[in-house]
């Protein structure tokens, strides 16, 4: 029937499909319906395979619900409800309401996931000519591609996750743009949602609680926008306000912030004024000017500037510097000047710099590690320009005279009928220094290499490090001790079958149309490991069949 992971959101009976009366179930993952009296289902469609849905118009004796697929196939589920056509209705809508939604939150999903696979095949030109190789012919599917051959780029960037700071002036720079009919539209990216819930952990807080329970993601971003609390006026905040909850807690964090102040001993936050030499030379009288303003709304103001620093600067200390343990705390001495020795570690640690110390290289044996995408260009750096520079006018003036006094000396000889070559030898010395003559026989495998063009090479590396990955997952497989191996070696026999239709063959044609010296020497070697494998299968079948009879 169903599996323990699953639950059931909505479920509907008196649904008739295809002339059968069963249970329609709005699962979590899924739309099924189940014949009456059985305990298999006969219809399941993943929402990420749903295109759209359809309602039969109004008026129409029959109340029906059609989901149409990607693949262009449709499912139309009739509702018989025997209360009559008002019950048969509501049973439609409801769960018309519910699909509906589902499409909308699994169709964001798989939107997330195919920018998520874009990205990765753009910064990594390697997987993106895998991607061509194999899935682009058909060799093997995308989902196999992704969950088999790509594994070592997801996992990289699921451990190489980098937490993004967060910006002073965040909230300022999401610029909202008019929709047109007086309304603002707000883009709002992952990024940005992260920072606010680092700045705001009530707003995180209210987001759990609420969506997708009791709000949308749309209007749950619709009410912050709108909020007082979003726009910092405090004052009139209206008790239907769901964020004013949040502005009470986040007034509860300032004061407990104020009370505990801050340990720092370089810095004083109690003095909002510069001390300088005034005309007694630091004894005059202090110049009074901490007289409190009698508006409101900038004392407001100015609380909620510092709130929101404060809650900035918290979110950027997730990665704070550990202070090393002073010798007293080492030897477990109990430290009779606590507050004296984090002032001199706070001045040590200002006055020292790491990257000066010679003593720091050895200690750090974390150092970070470069991760680049191409490492021709990090070793080799900007290339300088090799053109050589241009000749003078007397160089080539030169160069031709002396050219034209040697086609001179040329002709003196052939009217003298004087042979500098006999033709026989010529073709005989042209013949040794041929690649295969007597004198370049151990030159053979270099002069293969530069006959080879720059961009019949890149194909061959390409096809390489194709089959080389389908060769890899196919040797993996031996032995095949489970049910799983052996229905993976069979299927990857079939894929180093088609990749050699689709991919190989058409390369081999390709060169022996348009370099045919290079036609036998150059796919041997790949024939050679394609028929390494194609043994090893066939091998093993024939001792499978001995075993079975």
């Amino acid at each position: 029937m169903t599996t323990s992971s699953e639950d059931v959101l909505l479920q509907v009976s008196q649904v008739r499909y295809k002339k059968g009366d069963g249970t329609l179930y709005v699962m979590n993952e899924r739309l099924a319906w189940m014949l009456d009296h059985r305990d298999t289902v006969s219809v399941s469609h993943r929402y990420t395979d749903i295109k759209l849905q359809k309602i039969s118009p109004e008026g129409k004796p029959k109340v029906q619900l059609q989901v149409v697929l990607h693949d262009g196939t449709t499912s139309t589920f009739h509702f018989v409800n025997r209360l009559g056509q008002e019950a048969q209705i509501k049973d439609r809508d409801d769960v018309k309401e519910l699909l509906q939604q589902l499409l909308q939150k699994f169709k964001r999903e798989v939107n997330k996931e195919l920018e998520e696979k874009n990205r990765l095949l753009t910064e990594n030109p390697a997987l993106l000519q895998l991607y061509r190789d194999l899935v682009i012919t058909h060799v093997v599917t995308s989902e196999e591609f992704w969950a088999h051959h790509a594994v070592q780029y997801t996992q990289k960037q699921l451990n190489q996750k980098q937490d993004i700071g967060v910006s002073g002036a965040f909230l300022a720079d999401i610029k909202p743009q008019t929709d047109g009919c007086n309304g603002l539209k707000y883009n709002l990216t992952a990024d940005i949602i992260e920072c606010i819930f680092k700045t705001y952990p009530a707003v995180r807080k209210k987001h759990l609680e609420y969506v997708p329970h009791k709000l949308s993601e749309a209007d749950f971003w619709t009410k912050f926008f709108q909020s007082h609390y979003f726009h910092r006026d405090r004052i009139n905040a209206g008790s239907k306000d769901l964020f004013t909850e949040c502005a009470k807690l986040d007034d509860q964090e300032l004061k407990k912030d104020i009370t505990c102040g801050i340990e720092d001993p370089l810095v004083n936050i109690t003095e909002f004024e510069d001390t300088t030499l005034d005309e007694g030379y630091g004894t005059g009288i202090e110049k009074s000017g901490t007289s409190q303003s009698g508006n409101m709304v900038h004392q407001n103001m100015i609380k909620r500037f510092n709130q929101h620093s404060i809650m900035v600067l918290k979110a950027c200390q997730q990665h704070t510097y550990e202070q090393p343990e002073s010798p007293s705390q080492i030897n477990g001495n109990i430290n009779s000047e606590p507050q004296s020795n984090v002032k001199k570690l706070r001045l040590q640690e200002k006055i020292t710099y790491e990257d000066l110390d010679a003593a720091s290289e050895s200690n750090n044996v974390s150092a970070p590690q470069l991760s680049l995408s191409r490492v021709d260009r990090y070793l080799h750096g900007p290339m300088p320009d090799s053109s050589a520079e241009g000749l003078t006018g007397e160089q080539l003036l030169g160069t031709s005279m002396k050219l034209g006094r040697e086609a001179q000396s040329w002709g003196v000889l052939q009217r003298h009928n004087t042979t500098l070559v006999n033709p026989a030898s010529a073709v005989s010395a042209l013949g040794e220094l041929t690649p295969g003559g007597a004198l370049m026989k151990g030159f053979q495998e270099e002069s293969l290499a530069q006959l080879v063009p720059p961009d019949l090479e890149k194909e061959l590396k390409n096809l390489y490090m194709s089959m080389c990955e389908l060769l890899r997952h196919f040797w993996a497989c031996f032995p095949p001790t489970t049910t799983t191996l052996e229905q993976k070696a069979a299927h990857m026999h079939e894929a180093l079958h088609r990749f050699h239709s689709a991919r190989l063959k058409p390369f081999e044609d390709r060169v022996l149309r348009e370099y045919s010296p290079l036609s036998h020497n150059l796919t041997s070697h790949l024939n050679q490991l394609l028929n390494a494998a194609y043994r090893k299968f066939a091998t093993w079948q024939q001792r499978k069949m001995q075993i079975l009879r």
